[in-house]
């Protein structure tokens, strides 16, 4: 990911996506560059117009679904009695502890 971060940087300031931009770009901010996932992600953007690819990877984001669906309400018991089941309130589950950063950050 920071390989096409720092490619991505150096094609909107107007520079050349190239092996010397993207390893200019990293050490900047004290990342090592390996010379093969740089050379992979050159070769992946060769000849390819940065802002078109931004263009078709945002429709394709767009066309993914989020979200859910709302969860049906129950259906009062006949008679006006709750069902007992439906009286009791659900108690909350405990939420998992998530790690703000999934287990990564940019730069690492």
């Amino acid at each position: 990911m920071r390989y096409v971060a720092a490619a991505l940087l150096a094609a909107q300031g107007g520079g050349d996506v190239s092996a010397a931009s993207i390893k200019k770009i990293l050490s900047s901010v004290g990342v090592d560059a390996d010379d093969e996932k740089v050379n992979m992600v050159v070769k992946e953007l060769a000849g390819k117009n940065v802002e078109d690819l931004i263009k078709e990877g945002l429709e394709k984001v767009s066309s993914v679904p989020s979200g859910g669906g709302a969860a049906a309400a129950a259906a009062p018991a006949a008679g006006g009695a709750a069902a007992p089941a439906a009286a009791k309130e659900k108690e909350p589950e405990p939420e998992e502890e998530e790690d703000d950063d999934m287990g990564f950050g940019l730069f690492d």
